[in-house]
C-alpha cells in the first residue's frame, strides 16, 4: 500500500476511493457499484461524481460477503437481511442493559 505526501484537494483522510475500496474489500468495483444501487454501501460522492467510502463501510462489505458465502442470500435480499440482523442485535442489547434507575421523588425509606 503506497501512501501520498500530500493531501489531495477535497480528500479527507480516511476515505477510500472506489478502487481502494473494492481492492481493499477482495471484490470487483462492479460488486461495490452494485451494493451502492442496492442501498447497502453509502458512500460519498464527490464534485466529479466519484465514489469515497469511509474506512467503517468495510465491515458492512465484509459482512454482506460472509452472509452472500455463509447462506447464499442473494444481493438484493442482503439490505434487508442485514437490517433485521441490525434490528435483533438492538433488541438483545437493550434486554442486556441494567432498567433505569428512579429519579428524582422520595426514597421508600
Amino acid at each position: 500500500m503506497t501512501y501520498p505526501l500530500v493531501r489531495t484537494p477535497g480528500r479527507a483522510i480516511g476515505r477510500l476511493s472506489l478502487t481502494t475500496f473494492s481492492r481493499t474489500g477482495g471484490v470487483h468495483p462492479d460488486l461495490v457499484r452494485r451494493l451502492v444501487v442496492l442501498g447497502i454501501l453509502d458512500p460519498e460522492r464527490d464534485a466529479a461524481g466519484d465514489l469515497w467510502f469511509e474506512r467503517d463501510q468495510l465491515l458492512t462489505l465484509a459482512r454482506v460477503r460472509r452472509l452472500r458465502a455463509g447462506l447464499g442470500i442473494n444481493y438484493t435480499a442482503l439490505g434487508l437481511v442485514i437490517d433485521l440482523l441490525d434490528r435483533i442485535a438492538a433488541l438483545e442489547r437493550d434486554l442486556r442493559a441494567p432498567p433505569p434507575r428512579p429519579t428524582g421523588g422520595s426514597s421508600w425509606t
